[in-house]
Order: C-alpha cells, then sequence, then structure tokens
C-alpha cells in the first residue's frame, strides 16, 4: 500500500516550487536588465552613426530606408515627433511633413479623376514632379511612411494592395474582394466590360454589374460607350498607364 504524503512533505513540496519561482522571477529581471543595457548601447551607436551619416540618410532614399530598419528594431521612430533629438540632428520630422502635406495635395487634386484611389507609383511620379526642384530626391518608401503619419487625420489615407500593386485610398471606401478583383483584372488595360468580368471571374451578369456600379459611384471609374461593338467600357485611371498623364495636368505642376 502506497503511504501518503503529510504535511511535513506538502510543505517541502510548496518550499521547493517556491524556490523554483523566486529563481525564475531573479533570472527574468537579470535577462530584462541585460536586455535594457543592449538596446541602451544599441541606442547609443544609432544615434552615433546618424551624427556621423545625417548627409546620406537626407539625401540618399535607399540609405534612408536602411537607417529607419535599423532604427525600428531597437525600438526608436525618428518620425515620432518633429521635435527633439531626431528633428534636430537629421531634419527628415520635416521632410516628412512636407512630404505628407504634398501627398495630399495631389490625392486632392486628382481626386475627382480616380475617385481618391491612386496608384503609388503614379502617386511617386506625381510627388517627384512637384518636388523637382528640392534637394531630397524621394523613393517609394518615404513615400509609405509619410502615409503612415497621416492616418492620424483620420481621412482615410491608406495603402491597399490589388494584385501586384499598391493603390493609396485616400477616402474612406470600403473596397470588398470583388471591388479588389475587378481592379486587379483591369491592371491588364486599364478597363473592363461586364461580358469580361463575367467571363474571366466566372461571375453571374448581376454580381458583375452590381460591383461596377458600386465603383461608378464611388468616382472610381469612369464610363466609355463609344465603341462600334456596343460594349461598355468601365475605366479605372488609378490602374491604367495613361493616369500619370492625366494626373499630372490636373495637379497643374
Amino acid at each position: 500500500m502506497k503511504r501518503r504524503v503529510g504535511i511535513g512533505g506538502l510543505q517541502s513540496s510548496a518550499a521547493t516550487r517556491n524556490q523554483y519561482r523566486l529563481i525564475g522571477e531573479s533570472l527574468s529581471v537579470v535577462k530584462n536588465d541585460v536586455m535594457m543595457a543592449q538596446l541602451s548601447t544599441f541606442r547609443s551607436q544609432l544615434e552615433d552613426f546618424a551624427r556621423k551619416h545625417k548627409n546620406d540618410i537626407r539625401k540618399n532614399p535607399t540609405f534612408r530606408a536602411q537607417f529607419h530598419e535599423m532604427c525600428s528594431k531597437v525600438g526608436v521612430d525618428p518620425l515620432a515627433s518633429n521635435k527633439g533629438f531626431w528633428a534636430e540632428l537629421l531634419g527628415i520630422g520635416d521632410f516628412y511633413y512636407e512630404l505628407g502635406v504634398q501627398i495630399v495635395e495631389i490625392c486632392l487634386a486628382t481626386r475627382s479623376l480616380n475617385g481618391g484611389l491612386i496608384n503609388l507609383q503614379e502617386l511617386l511620379d506625381l510627388l517627384r514632379l512637384k518636388r523637382k526642384n528640392a534637394r531630397e530626391p524621394v523613393s517609394e518608401d518615404d513615400c509609405l511612411r509619410a502615409i503612415s503619419k497621416l492616418k492620424v487625420l483620420g481621412s482615410g489615407f491608406e495603402v491597399i494592395s490589388v494584385g501586384k500593386k499598391k493603390l493609396i485610398r485616400s477616402v474612406p471606401t470600403e473596397l470588398n474582394k470583388d471591388h479588389n478583383a475587378i481592379l486587379e483584372l483591369a491592371q491588364g488595360q486599364g478597363f473592363v466590360t461586364v461580358e469580361e468580368v463575367e467571363s474571366r471571374l466566372s461571375w453571374s451578369a448581376g454580381r458583375a454589374i452590381d460591383a461596377l456600379d458600386t465603383l461608378l459611384e464611388e468616382g472610381l471609374a469612369m464610363i466609355d460607350d463609344g465603341h462600334k461593338d456596343g460594349k461598355r467600357r468601365y475605366w479605372f485611371l488609378c490602374v491604367s498607364s495613361i493616369s500619370a498623364v492625366v494626373g499630372a495636368d490636373a495637379i497643374a505642376i
């Protein structure tokens, strides 16, 4: 017959578990202190690096993107505030603030043409035209970082992916899977027809028309009825190759 554990045995077991817990907590504190010390060292080194290479960070978009990546790994956000060490040292807070304002201006100027949905590459091209006399070149990474800061405006600024392309949404329009599928299909030639949507996506006519009508109502599509085959074309400037030319005229750079 198995002996039952007495009160003394239970107390001894509890004391052992308590010792293990205390040891675990001590190790956790030590690990945390070591990590904090390492992070402090990394941040100090990052500041030294920024001082040494500040001209490259400001003038070289690729170098600037790599610098941001290093910052994120140690929990530093140079764009968190327009004041303080990073703003004074690099001036990148002012750079992204200016970039954000210019992005808003372009999105507003082209909204009547694209319904508030603009291709990232088109936005970048228009931004470079607008900034042609600026000293600092602009990259896609710069655009995305500036746009991420525009979310505080609460006016719908967001990056969405449609197929292989990134689109910038500047209006609070919700696009569902059907809308994204149509936009992705339109990337090839800039437009779609109801018949093409039915055939390529295996949809019913009702589903295709409903989705296209919604995109039309939101201002994302333009109708072209001037074709001999009698088929209505739904053009999407946000994915069309002609949109950059139209956009440049629209913002009157």
